[in-house]
């Protein structure tokens, strides 16, 4: 019956499950974010955290699967590489980034294995309603995002990201996590990528910083790195509307579980060149990985038994 309605009735109701659930999951949250508030106890704390998790995984991830059926059909084309990760160790998760949506995404494909996600967001979404209280309950880090021109005028900026990193692994350190990193630092489009002069088609350059940082502060922690490429069709929508309206009904998530390279469990990653290029060429290696499986992912579209 779903298919016979137009793409725009698709994109309504989709949308609809979809805030349904976030309105939901936040409303089972509220007596964990009170408590934790009002009881500044590290271990109960922590014990509300993990309250929380159980929240996000269940409750949430159940009304993002529904959503996620209507737009999506009722199997996903989600394919693993390597062995699943397990919710008893901590992950690195990077990925490319295309839409709103990749994240409710992301957790969909991972986190039925893996530890719930922490994500790095930029400081604006502390402010929006409901995700911004989420996320600042669930310790994931805000980050400032200073321009070149502002760090210029004030250097001491600079160290804003590295710092609330800093602590946000601190806090990491007391429970499994999957820490996730869009190391691209914004949503992929056609001008960003010609503006910022990306190497490659479908991707921007990868940002190492932040994430070199991550790692050398939970690298011993880490039971290895799930890379997730993100390979959406081509459509007459933008990527988030035209998801929502089952577009995107052919897109493709794939999941590389492999180990944390030993090379880069040691080293600093702003004073040493050498670990620095180590670390540089390791995340190029990825992305190239990445392009070539969108690339293939899209060509797959063109062929005439497609």
């Amino acid at each position: 019956m779903l298919h016979r309605l137009s793409g725009f009735a698709i994109g309504v109701v989709t949308t609809t499950v979809l805030l349904t659930s976030l309105c939901a999951a936040f409303t089972a949250l509220l007596p964990f974010i009170a408590l934790k508030l009002l009881v500044p106890v590290p271990a109960v704390q922590r014990f509300m955290v993990r309250r929380m998790n159980w929240v996000g995984r269940c409750l949430w991830r159940w009304g993002n699967d529904l959503a996620f059926r209507l737009a999506l059909g009722a199997r996903r084309d989600i394919r693993f590489e390597g062995p699943r990760p397990t919710l008893d160790r901590s992950w690195l998760l990077v990925s490319n980034h295309r839409s709103w949506v990749d994240i409710p995404l992301l957790v969909d494909a991972v986190c039925p294995s893996a530890p719930f996600a922490r994500f790095f967001l930029k400081r604006q979404l502390l402010w929006v309603p409901i995700v911004g209280q989420a996320c600042w309950a669930f310790d994931m880090p805000f980050m400032k995002r200073h321009t070149k021109s502002e760090i210029a005028a004030n250097p001491v900026l600079a160290d804003d990201d590295m710092n609330a990193t800093r602590r946000a692994c601190e806090r990491f350190r007391t429970q499994p996590v999957t820490v996730v990193n869009f190391v691209e630092g914004t949503r992929f489009t056609v001008a960003k990528r010609d503006a910022k002069k990306s190497p490659y088609q479908h991707l921007l350059r990868p940002k190492s910083g932040g994430l070199a940082f991550a790692v050398g502060a939970m690298g011993g922690q880490f039971a290895g790195v799930i890379d997730v490429t993100l390979a959406y069709r081509h459509t007459r929508r933008s990527p988030l509307w035209g998801f929502l309206c089952g577009d995107q009904r052919g897109m493709r998530i794939t999941v590389v579980v492999s180990p944390l390279p030993a090379l880069l469990l040691h080293g600093d990653y702003h004073s040493d060149a050498a670990y620095r290029m180590r670390f540089q060429a390791w995340l190029n290696g990825l992305w190239q990985a990445k392009e070539a499986r969108i690339e293939a992912f899209l060509a797959e579209g063109t062929r005439p038994d497609s």
